[in-house]
């Protein structure tokens, strides 16, 4: 069973299309593993509907998008939840942040956290965060804070994953940042 490397990417301007990367060919296709760019909903490959279908209270559909992509790559025998690994970073870091606090090792054995957005209370006074609004709401505005909780992974550890009677369990995991 080869382990795959499940990517995406969210904003309307990045569109992750099917392309070689001699990185990825030598270090990783070479010994075995697949990787998998999953064009869920709220990425920019099939144009603003696409993206807009994803936005703001409707975020959910992209992470329920990217556990179907890996649900199936396990029905299918391609690999397991042990050896599935997820990667993303920034809006892909809120990404896999929510895969880590929604189905955690239940689906995933690795995830790979980069330069993540994972508080959505604080995430629009922190560098550019404020010009994201537009993509998740306003925290500020409880309308919007009552849907941005249940997609903070900050939030969902304590709320969800660290609750009495959770049987979540966090998979490997690793987390980088940038100044």
């Amino acid at each position: 069973m080869a382990p795959p490397r499940l990517s995406w990417t969210a904003m309307e301007a990045s569109r992750m299309t099917p392309g070689y990367s001699a990185a990825v060919g030598a270090a990783w296709l070479e010994s075995g593993g697949v990787k998998v760019i999953a064009n869920i909903r709220g990425g920019g490959e099939f144009g603003p509907s696409w993206h807009q279908a994803a936005l703001r209270d409707k975020r959910h559909r992209a992470y329920e998008d990217f556990e179907a992509v890996g649900h199936d790559l396990v029905r299918r025998g391609i690999t397991s939840p042990a050896r599935l690994a997820c990667i993303g970073g920034s809006n892909g870091g809120l990404l896999v942040g929510n895969m880590l606090t929604r189905e955690g090792a239940a689906l995933f054995g690795a995830v790979v956290c980069q330069v993540p957005l994972l508080d959505m209370w604080r995430y629009h006074r922190l560098l550019a965060g404020a010009s994201w609004m537009a993509e998740y709401g306003d925290p500020d505005k409880p309308e919007d804070w009552a849907y941005l909780r249940s997609i903070s992974p900050y939030h969902r550890l304590n709320d969800v994953c660290l609750a009495a009677g959770s049987t979540w369990r966090c998979p490997k995991v690793l987390f980088t940042t940038s100044t």
